[in-house]
């Protein structure tokens, strides 16, 4: 079976660098004349030389040859891609890359796939990893998710490498769910850290933050237990702990009150915006959702938000 990823941003050409360790791959992006010459991606991930087996194109008709596609896409664009392309998709698998709520449905990849393109095999690879890691082959572990397990056998054998090990689950919304929730978590920690509030406030932020993750899992009838794996807490850890995350960054930013680079795509931004819409409608308690949206729109500032926080009712834990 070929495999193919689309998606020239760091996180797909990392994948494609592992995935061609083992085999013929082949790498789409928007403009790939430098990554041609270069034979790395020097923009976006440098100091990762291309395998001999990674070919990369910007024909995408050839790239949707492949029976199993990555779509490393921006979550926000994913809808639109598949809608304009699901003539040359149907049939295969395809596998999201990305980690987000879609604003306008507040809805996952997952779904998003199975909506537009109902005769594919919709996927999701999540979890714990820096796209740096993955290229120079350090060891990482993700969570596949697919709801057929035969499939996800068939893909698991496929995608995992010496280095990349992949786990399977057949609960794709809890593994949606975990790999978006944990961005919004992760801008509250920036913020708490960027603010000076020490690495305790840190702590209660993620634990309190995964206690949201798994109210809206149950919400939205997930397995809670999915969220115990590496697509929730797994993640949750890396991302909130290390400023290689982009999501971590931008809450630092707003902890100083300092600008952020508004070309750097940031899935967490949309998915607290779209969470915070769906936990409002529902009156699901997400105290923390709530006040990074709050943040983000600047309805709130860091001030206000912590004491929001710090007085609500007291409770069990």
């Amino acid at each position: 079976m070929s495999v193919c990823v689309l998606g020239g941003g760091a996180f797909g050409t990392s994948l494609a660098i592992a995935l061609a360790t083992k085999g013929p791959v082949v790498l789409w992006a928007r403009d790939p004349a430098d990554m041609q010459v270069a034979r790395e991606n020097k923009a976006r991930l440098p100091d990762c030389p291309f395998p001999d087996d990674l070919t990369v194109t910007g024909n995408l008709a050839t790239a949707l040859h492949a029976d199993t596609i990555l779509l490393a896409l921006p979550m926000q664009k994913l809808r639109g891609f598949l809608h304009d392309q699901a003539p040359a998709l149907g049939h295969k698998s395809l596998v999201a890359c990305c980690k987000g709520i879609e604003l306008s449905t507040g809805k996952g990849p997952v779904q998003i796939i199975t909506e537009e393109v109902p005769s594919a095999q919709a996927a999701i690879l999540t979890g714990p990893s820096f796209a740096a890691d993955i290229a120079r082959g350090l060891p990482t572990a993700l969570t596949l998710a697919v709801a057929d397990d035969t499939v996800a056998k068939d893909l698991q054998k496929q995608l995992t490498t010496s280095t990349l090990r992949l786990y399977r689950t057949t609960d794709t919304i809890g593994a949606e769910l975990g790999g978006a929730l944990k961005n919004v978590v992760a801008i509250a920690c920036g913020t708490a850290m960027g603010a000076g509030m020490g690495e305790s406030a840190r702590a209660a932020l993620m634990t309190r933050g995964y206690a949201e993750m798994k109210r809206m899992a149950e919400y939205r009838g997930a397995d809670p237990d999915t969220l115990a794996g590496l697509s929730g807490f797994g993640d949750l850890t890396l991302t909130c702990t290390s400023e290689g995350s982009r999501n971590y960054r931008l809450g630092l930013s707003l902890g100083r009150g300092e600008d952020f680079d508004a070309g750097t795509t940031v899935e967490g931004a949309a998915t607290a915006r779209a969470v915070a819409q769906v936990a409002k409608d529902a009156e699901l308690d997400m105290p923390i959702t709530m006040a990074v949206a709050g943040l983000l729109d600047k309805t709130l500032d860091v001030k206000t938000a912590v004491h929001s926080l710090l007085t609500r009712p007291l409770k069990e834990e």
